[in-house]
């Protein structure tokens, strides 16, 4: 039997968290080793681990991937969560790097100079309520199912919900003009392996604090 996948990644979200998520919603197992200091990077780079000297890395089944988007591709065909066929799984990749698009504008502002944070967070709020979410609301109106893809959990509703979190971090009343946004929060929060993911003492990071940030900045001189 194969062991655990192996994520290699600073002690915080960034770009492995959606990593995370698909691996605990497809109720996988995980060891992370996080990377420190700048010299813990240096040494994955000098002994060949990342092909192109970045990280997120995630060891599994004898390879060590990188690329967050064929990290996550990878896991999503493994565990069944990429639709049945060709145009399902474009459907899943068309709503997922939409949220992704979302999520990166997020993820991107605490790493803000102070005097543009307040712009950037407007902006955030403005692109999930106009841009984003109405997509997501009436394809879940226009589908007529729980999911949005099939009738079945995929990538593609496991993401939504990592951004929708996140979205409600940044204004907490975000979904209320979204009822069936709210109604699919409620159900996917439920999936046994999803709420195991969302309970304290999990493997979920937290939002960044300064201390996260500034040790960010000094591991990949930012």
């Amino acid at each position: 039997m194969a062991g655990k996948p192996k994520l290699h990644y600073t002690n915080g979200r960034g770009k492995m968290e959606s990593i995370r998520w698909l691996l605990a919603a497809a109720g996988v197992e995980f060891e992370e080793e996080f990377i420190e200091t700048k010299e813990d990077l240096e040494k994955l780079r000098n002994d060949g681990s990342l092909l192109f000297q970045q990280v997120p890395m995630v060891e599994i089944d004898g390879m060590k991937m990188v690329q967050t988007r064929a990290i996550l591709s990878y896991i999503a065909a493994k565990y069944n969560l990429y639709g049945k066929d060709l145009k399902e799984r474009a459907w899943i990749d068309m709503y997922v790097e939409g949220t992704t698009d979302l999520m990166g504008m997020i993820m991107y502002l605490p790493f803000q100079p102070a005097d543009t944070k307040e712009k950037n967070l407007a902006l955030i709020i403005e692109r999930a309520s106009s841009r984003y979410f109405p997509v997501y609301e009436k394809a879940l109106k226009d589908h007529g199912h729980d999911y949005l893809v099939g009738n079945k959990l995929s990538w593609a509703d496991i993401h939504l919900l990592e951004a929708i979190l996140m979205a409600e971090e940044c204004k907490p009343d975000i979904l209320s003009a979204f009822p069936l946004l709210q109604a699919f929060k409620g159900r996917t929060s439920n999936i046994p392996t999803i709420k195991k993911f969302l309970q304290p003492g999990s493997q979920r990071k937290p939002p960044a604090d300064e201390k996260f940030i500034a040790n960010v900045r000094k591991i990949f001189n930012i």
